[in-house]
């Protein structure tokens, strides 16, 4: 089994969630996040202050799936995510041991 992760702009949200959900994906954790990286944020003006803002607005999407469809997943994955534009994000992927269904106790992929 494999965790793939990905930090990707809010906007494509709802975009990444579509293709996933073409694909027979349905779960997943979001949670909003800020971040940076080569971007290093932008200057704001408020109030004729200017101020620096490095971290930025961002979605982590995690899932974890079954080996086998993890190429799939982050094909799908990365091309609803794209803009071409600098701060589109990352995918990380993670070996996963086990996965328990607390519910019921079933084990491995089938907990999924």
């Amino acid at each position: 089994m494999k965790k793939i992760e990905a930090v990707i702009q809010p906007f494509k949200l709802e975009e990444v969630k579509e293709a996933l959900k073409a694909i027979g994906i349905d779960g997943m954790t979001v949670t909003e996040v800020r971040g940076h990286g080569r971007q290093k944020g932008h200057k704001e003006v408020y109030r004729g202050q200017e101020y620096q803002v490095d971290l930025l607005p961002k979605v982590k999407v995690e899932m974890v799936v079954s080996s086998v469809r993890a190429e799939e997943v982050i094909t799908a994955l990365s091309a609803a995510a794209k803009t071409g534009k600098i701060g589109d994000g990352k995918i990380f992927v993670y070996e996963v041991a086990d996965a328990i269904r607390i519910r019921n106790d079933e084990r491995g992929e089938s907990a999924l």
